[in-house]
């Protein structure tokens, strides 16, 4: 449940990408008032994504560490206009952060958390959303999000992933923590070869029997294969989507809903009943 909404995996759902900082590598800058924060909340929504994501912390390679009160201090007016204008959709908080969360949480009613560290950068997360519990998407990272890109190193890149969340979901189990989903990280830690072979490996995940969310929007291992900048790669995160979906994808995370909503539908319309 997400409140007075409950979230089910039926079908594949689309979360819109709502970025918060002035840094981020797509988009940073572009939503950072009120008016173009509505703005964007009621594109995401027209468009036909299931669930906005709130971040307010840039993790875009080699970004600058900002404290946690300059992260609430981006988060929640855009926590406290979308919930006053439309107080029935489902908000994710793209953080690390426990205490962050338990604020968002607590004021607002943010529903899911997106941790980028799985747990690991803040040693109070696994038991606060246990509290809280809140559904919980785990993601794979080694290192920082200033450090990620010198920790590419795997014995066996797949079996390393998946022994990661096994260990980790055992631990938020054993705290009573429910609805977890997790996040193979794509462009944290990874190289383009690295995260080439994930994608193509989608299927390990099965044994983990937790939804799974696949976030590849315009990020560089697109536009470092085909060519150009982040804003020439709508195509190829299309291609990755449907990739994705078939290879089992719960949920995609993305900047262009609508593009991604009609890639959902292609998908579904292809499921034998």
């Amino acid at each position: 449940m997400c409140g007075k909404n409950s979230i089910s995996f039926d079908k594949p759902l689309v979360m819109g990408i709502l970025n918060l900082t002035p840094d981020s590598f797509f988009d940073g800058g572009q939503y950072i008032d009120t008016e173009s924060i509505l703005k964007r909340a009621k594109q995401i929504i027209a468009e036909g994504a299931d669930i906005i994501d709130l971040g307010a912390y840039s993790t875009r390679p080699g970004a600058e560490d900002i404290n946690i009160e300059e992260e609430w201090r981006r988060m929640m007016p855009a926590l406290e206009c979308i919930r006053k204008e439309f107080p029935d959709t489902i908000i994710s908080i793209d953080t690390f952060r426990s205490e962050l969360v338990r604020r968002a949480v607590s004021k607002f009613g943010a529903c899911i958390v997106n941790d980028i560290s799985g747990g690991t950068l803040d040693d109070k997360m696994f038991e606060t959303v246990a509290d809280l519990q809140v559904p919980y998407i785990m993601m794979h990272i080694k290192g920082t999000p200033q450090t990620m890109q010198s920790n590419t190193e795997y014995k066996d890149l797949m079996k390393d992933l998946v022994q990661f969340f096994s260990q980790r979901i055992k631990q938020l189990n054993e705290l009573g923590a429910k609805n977890i989903i997790v996040d193979p990280g794509f462009g944290f830690a990874k190289t383009l070869e690295q995260n080439y072979e994930i994608m193509a490996q989608l299927e390990a995940f099965e044994s983990l029997n937790l939804p799974l969310l696949i976030g590849v929007s315009r990020k560089s291992m697109i536009y470092k294969l085909l060519g150009g900048e982040a804003k020439d790669s709508l195509n190829g995160t299309t291609a990755l989507n449907m990739v994705a979906l078939i290879g089992g994808a719960n949920i995609l995370r993305v900047h262009d809903v609508k593009e991604a909503v009609e890639c959902v539908k292609l998908y579904n319309k292809m499921q034998i009943k």
